[in-house]
């Protein structure tokens, strides 16, 4: 299938062939008839992907920050890859389109095969021949509705969330300010809500535009606005004004205030700069409200993608509410997005016209892509052009999942290491697929894992993707007989790595785990100090893991499994590697009665010999500390490990590194040895087993507040 993505590096669009999505559950496959290009954001977004470093850089210094921190912290190498992958990944565009429903996924009620549907979401309803998209960012297209007028429903949702914010009555006088595309739609809406409308907009011809839609009165922001005051409301000011222009100054805002009568609203919808004088406000009793996109449930990932509705007795107006609604008005006449100044093009045509869009040429309200019927759905492409290793190579080599972290430390990795041929990258994305698999040279780009499951070629299979997915793909891939290196954790309920355990038991297979610190040269120079130690090891390990984040998947218990399954699971296996063996008892304390806000944990592991190690997993630590750190002490002799850039051994000069180094690199190039030369695993089933089972006694030790015991 094709589509059109953008380069964050340099901004440039590209019309390309990628894997059709696979139905995911709780998600609809569909497929498009009709997209619409918002202008005004989208031409933001492209503006923004063509600054050079230094633009993005003044533009958004929080993200500086962030690299700042980074460097100190983990040095120049890490800090260039982390940056580099982010502006690699190819940015899907749109988010507003229309079409019929292919298929749907395990526990999708709703919808069926054939279904008329509109569909919202950055992300999701992209430029695309077919999307897959979240259940509750789906509506019904009503009976008589066209699929090109449905496709702005998502653009009608803003609108009217604005409105619902600015809680027009009957017969009130509102001020839209900024005639785009959201703005005319508002006119439209504020019109059927029975409001009287001042229009106001830079371009006469927008103004006029609105006029025709049926707005009373039309100005631009720099006119003098008191004839229309006296005129239309006494000299007393607008109800209320929305505010739908974008702009990098106050002065939309600024405008609006100064429409207002004493106590009226202002409803923010568009992305404007908010450097607001007080006595704008204040001389007025102004109320400012905010609008937050579609409607109730944005950017709540329960609600957008875990498909948690909100009960309408309590949220009226939800964003597939929204949708719906805005649907049912076009379906009843009220609103008619033809009347619209709008230009129709075919997909084919997407980069040029967003070329013209971005060159100021293409002065149309929007651009609707129009969509064929040949759309391919094969989830697997060849890449002719990629290019192939010698012929030589042995290990054929697959990655499943090709998020930030494989992209960033595992596949360049994988590129150092000689005697290997790179099979195929399979992700739950097209796009990602296809960019990720030219970068590294691989042969072909997926959204089906059973493809590398399948392929004689492959005989190692890195898997990388959300935690709740871990144990049964590694566990087809052992049944396929291939080799797998899967990233930490192995399972996030004690089930699934039970059923893991015993399947690599079963088929005999190899299975190495991502715990990554052992290989690290600080951590086996410190385990080398204490191989022959005569007595228990103390260990100490504070980790400053950073605020906990929330409304991601990494702390949803149901995919992630929380940050004390995904990640403390490393330092209990570093600590089991220094020791020789895995734990016996458990005792953990929380920190925190509500872990999605603080999921700090203080944990005390004792093992057979009489060694001990206290993880000190800190979310609420200064972030000028390092991340990690760790202390270990047996015999008069102690080593320090600083983030793993500094070590300090009693009786020995300090060893450093430029770059942190938690070993990952060597890992991988130990595994893929290990598996060329029919070796075992770097881990034992039972030491994988044992950190697993650790693990989860941690979070039962907290919950219950006693002592676990492992047997």
């Amino acid at each position: 299938m094709k589509q059109i993505v953008q380069s964050p590096r340099s901004g440039k669009l590209e019309l390309v062939e990628v894997p059709a999505p696979a139905p995911t559950p709780g998600f609809v496959v569909v497929r498009n008839h009709f997209s619409v290009v918002s202008p005004g954001t989208e031409k933001q977004a492209m503006d923004f992907a063509r600054k050079s470093l230094l633009g993005k850089a003044r533009s958004r210094p929080d993200l500086v920050k962030q690299v700042t921190r980074k460097l100190v912290q983990e040095g120049p190498l890490p800090t260039y890859r982390a940056v580099t992958t982010r502006l690699d990944a190819p940015q899907p565009l749109g988010y507003s389109c229309a079409g019929v429903v292919e298929s749907v996924g395990v526990g999708v009620t709703g919808f069926a095969a054939g279904d008329r549907v509109a569909c919202a979401g950055a992300g999701y309803a992209n430029h695309a021949e077919i999307n897959c998209i979240p259940e509750n960012l789906v509506a019904q297209v009503p009976d008589g509705v066209p699929l090109d007028k449905a496709a702005f429903a998502t653009l009608g949702a803003i609108s009217m969330q604005g409105l619902r914010v600015a809680e027009p009555t009957l017969g009130e006088v509102a001020a839209v300010v900024g005639l785009g595309l959201v703005g005319q739609l508002a006119v439209q809406l504020l019109l059927a809500n029975g409001c009287r409308v001042l229009a106001i907009d830079l371009d006469p011809i927008r103004v006029k535009q609105a006029m025709d839609l049926g707005a009373e009165w039309g100005a631009a922001p720099g006119d003098d606005h008191s004839m229309w005051r006296n005129q239309a409301t006494q000299g007393y000011g607008a109800d209320f004004a929305m505010v739908t222009a974008a702009s990098s100054s106050s002065a939309p805002i600024e405008l609006a205030a100064d429409l207002c009568r004493m106590k009226g609203r202002i409803s923010i919808v568009g992305s404007t700069a908010m450097d607001l004088e007080r006595r704008f406000f204040y001389d007025k009793e102004l109320e400012l409200r905010m609008s937050m996109s579609y409607g109730p449930g944005r950017y709540d990932r329960r609600y957008e993608e875990m498909g948690l509705d909100y009960p309408i007795s309590y949220v009226r107006w939800t964003e597939n509410r929204n949708l719906q609604a805005f649907l049912a008005l076009v379906g009843s006449g009220s609103i008619d997005p033809a009347r619209l100044d709008l230009q129709t093009v075919d997909f084919a045509e997407a980069e040029s016209a967003y070329e013209e869009l971005a060159s100021g040429t293409r002065r149309s309200l929007a651009i609707v892509f129009r969509y064929g019927d040949d759309a391919d759905t094969a989830r697997s492409l060849p890449l002719a052009k990629t290019t192939s290793r010698a012929a030589v190579d042995t290990l054929g080599v697959s990655f499943i999942g090709a998020g930030n972290y494989a992209k960033g430390i595992l596949l360049p990795a994988v590129e150092k290491v000689s005697g290997v041929r790179p099979i195929e990258i399979v992700t739950a994305t097209g796009p990602s697929a296809r960019r990720t698999a030219e970068k590294f040279g691989y042969a072909n780009c997926s959204t089906d894992p059973s493809s590398s499951f399948e392929n004689d070629d492959v005989g190692l299979i890195f898997i990388a993707t959300q935690n709740d997915s871990h144990s049964e793909l590694a566990q087809q891939a052992l049944r396929a007989g291939k080799a797998v290196w899967l990233e930490k954790p192995a399972g996030i309920t004690a089930d699934q790595v039970d059923e893991l355990i015993a399947v690599a038991g079963q088929t005999g297979g190899f299975l190495t785990i991502g715990y990554n610190r052992r290989f690290s040269p600080h951590t086996r120079a410190i385990q080398e100090t204490f191989a022959k130690r005569h007595g228990p090891l103390s260990i100490h390990y504070v980790v400053a893991c950073g605020t906990t984040p929330g409304g991601t998947w990494h702390t949803d218990p149901a995919v992630g499994g929380g940050r004390t399954i995904e990640e403390v699971c490393h330092f209990v296996d570093t600590c089991v590697y220094l020791v020789g063996s895995t734990p016996t008892t458990v005792y953990a304390r929380a920190l925190s009665r509500d872990p999605e806000t603080d999921d700090s944990v203080v944990t005390l592991l004792g093992f057979p010999d009489g060694s001990t190690a206290t993880i000190e997993y800190l979310s609420q630590a200064s972030s000028e500390l390092s991340k990690e750190r760790f202390e270990v002490s047996c015999g008069g002799v102690t080593a320090q490990c600083d983030n793993y850039r500094s070590t300090l051994i009693t009786g020995r000069k300090p060893f450093k590194t430029l770059n942190q180094d938690k070993g990952q690199s060597t890992a991988v190039a130990e595994v893929i040895a290990s598996v060329r030369r029919g070796e075992p695993s770097p881990f034992s089933l039972e030491e994988l087993h044992g950190v697993s089972r650790t693990t989860f006694a941690i979070g039962e030790s907290a919950l219950s507040g006693l002592e676990i015991k492992l047997g």
